[in-house]
């Protein structure tokens, strides 16, 4: 491995490649993922759209603590308002 790692990193790292790590997602969670997976690289269309810089950049942030790519989590966002899965919690029933 090329990077240098500090302490913490290294225990991690140690950790991981002991099997000691356990996965917390039931079969069923793992089953979603895997389909929603799937349907993430049924892309078969582009568009191109013109946002603020600010909504770009908050975008891009809350893709990163997400970690996925920014357009992967637009596309996502899109999806779910589409398919009436988006809410918005601000409005009283």
């Amino acid at each position: 491995m090329n990077a240098k790692l500090n302490k913490e990193e290294k225990e991690i790292l140690d950790s991981y490649e002991n099997d000691e790590w356990v996965s917390v997602s039931t079969p069923d969670e793992i089953s979603r993922y895997q389909a929603a997976a799937k349907s993430t690289f049924k892309k078969d269309k582009r568009v191109n759209i013109r946002i603020s810089g600010v909504d770009l950049e908050l975008i891009q942030e809350r893709a990163l603590i997400e970690g996925i790519p920014y357009q992967t989590l637009m596309s996502s966002i899109l999806h779910k308002y589409v398919n009436g899965r988006l809410i918005d919690k601000t409005q009283t029933i």
